[in-house]
């Protein structure tokens, strides 16, 4: 059996996360903005930093485990 939680939750989290596709903080105009497909330097930072902190509570600490295969 293989243990596909860590690649489905690092894909999910990538699909989310990604500076300006559902939403970007900061955003050009206001602090937080939804569905501009815009993008900054400083966003990319923050959303790396809150694709870390996410991926290292849900691997590490809550140690999701989906199992496919027989």
């Amino acid at each position: 059996m293989s243990d596909w939680g860590p690649v489905f939750v690092a894909v999910v989290l990538f699909i989310l996360l990604s500076p300006g596709l559902l939403f970007q903080v900061p955003g050009r105009s206001r602090f937080i903005e939804f569905g501009n497909f815009q993008t900054s330097g400083v966003s990319i930072l923050i959303h790396t930093l809150l694709y870390f902190a996410l991926i290292c509570i849900f691997l590490l600490a809550v140690g999701v485990h989906v199992y496919m295969g027989s």
